[in-house]
């Protein structure tokens, strides 16, 4: 259950879900911070529900760390920054875009702990596309799993060619003569996205866009019967890694 709006700041957040640290960007006024304490904590709570586990899963064992209105991109809503393991939302234009950003620090927490040589620059997601059947991969069930869940996102279902999402993704990239959407670590973002607004949360700040939006309308988002599939993949996943960090806990 959520904090109390009167008693919650993000001190309380940092320390119920372990964040290795939270930063404010220095114009943010205390109104604004004491209501985007509000918008996280409540994002955060539905996406712990909607993945089944614990604040450590959401906090990636405390190697995350959280930034609000500070060092934004121009025209960039938010991003993450795998140099310096932060998630940042931008202080007018970061709503709906926290589970897309925090699957990339998944990812990027993932790419060295799935796979025996990658770099600790690298996301889970590429290197399963370079190497899907590589011996490269840590046996273990959750990352035969983990395994499934690329492969629902990025091949089609007999595994011999790419997915529809990749083919869509790909014809946006040609159309604007660009390399971003039809990267790995994005689709899969823009896959979990859909997963996680499909779980019907209650807040807009973690997830909106993936059914009405311009991008879903040209098929930037799972559709009809892969959406279907890939849901079912990340909840047998996610169902199973938080039970597992329940128990441990």
């Amino acid at each position: 259950m959520s904090s109390s709006s009167s008693t919650l700041s993000f001190v309380t957040i940092r320390r119920q879900f372990d964040f290795r640290g939270i930063e404010m960007g220095r114009w943010v006024t205390p109104e604004e911070r004491d209501r985007a304490a509000i918008n996280f904590d409540q994002a955060l709570h539905d996406l712990m529900d909607a993945l089944q586990g614990p604040e450590q899963l959401i906090s990636l064992r405390g190697t995350l760390g959280l930034q609000f209105g500070k060092g934004g991109q121009r025209g960039v809503a938010a991003h993450y920054m795998p140099a310096t393991r932060q998630l940042a939302l931008a202080k007018n234009a970061g709503a709906g875009s926290l589970a897309h950003e925090w699957f990339h620090a998944f990812d990027h927490y993932m790419g060295d702990k799935m796979f025996h040589f990658a770099p600790s620059s690298s996301f889970a997601s590429n290197n399963w596309l370079q190497e899907p059947d590589s011996s490269n991969i840590k046996s273990h069930p959750l990352n035969t799993l983990l395994g499934h869940c690329f492969k629902s996102i990025l091949l089609s279902p007999d595994g011999e060619d790419t997915s529809e999402l990749f083919q869509a993704s790909k014809r946006a990239d040609e159309k604007h003569n660009i390399f971003y959407y039809s990267k790995p670590e994005e689709m899969c973002a823009r896959a979990f996205e859909a997963f996680i607004e499909d779980a019907k949360p209650t807040s807009r700040f973690l997830v909106e866009g993936s059914k009405h939006s311009e991008e879903a309308k040209i098929g930037l988002y799972p559709q009809g019967p892969q959406r279907a599939v890939i849901n079912q993949a990340f909840h047998h996943y996610f169902t199973l890694l938080g039970g597992a960090l329940n128990r441990e806990g």
